[in-house]
């Protein structure tokens, strides 16, 4: 038996650079995490207690961002409004660490950011991610007896 695909069938370029864009913020906010769970564990951390509630909220943060590359990666219709707006949160921490002169995390993290925007926001995967009418999916309803009258 093979591994199944992370992507479904027929899911379009840009719609897995989007997804691939979610996956590696997932992996890199995941690096974070180790590093201030390290940090909290040796007492490196400003106080203990806030460091472990920061590395607990960022694991929580990894794991929706790997359910929305998920999401993308099967052309997931919900998948599109937390991709863009994991995607402006990132670029607003990409904004904010190139203004505190960490350009080696803001430069990356603001091209990433705009790769999944431009990834989502491309008519291939704007086609792949549109639900389809309800209208042509609902049968028409039959006229009963009473409302002919």
């Amino acid at each position: 038996m093979g591994m199944r695909s992370f992507y479904a069938a027929g899911t379009p370029r840009p719609l897995r650079l989007a997804a691939t864009v979610e996956a590696v913020q997932a992996v890199g906010l995941c690096v974070a995490a180790i590093s201030g769970a390290i940090d909290a564990a040796s007492g490196r951390s400003y106080q203990v207690s806030s460091g472990i509630a920061l590395v607990v909220l960022e694991f929580i943060v990894v794991a929706g961002f790997s359910l929305i590359a998920y999401g993308l990666a099967q052309s997931r219709p919900w998948s599109r409004t937390p991709a863009v707006m994991t995607q402006v949160l990132v670029a607003v921490v990409g904004i904010f660490l190139v203004q505190a002169g960490h350009f080696d995390w803001g430069i990356p993290a603001l091209a990433l950011a705009v790769a999944g925007v431009a990834g989502v926001f491309a008519p291939a995967s704007l086609r792949a991610l549109n639900r389809p009418e309800e209208d042509d999916a609902t049968p028409p309803r039959k006229e009963t007896a009473s409302r002919r009258r």
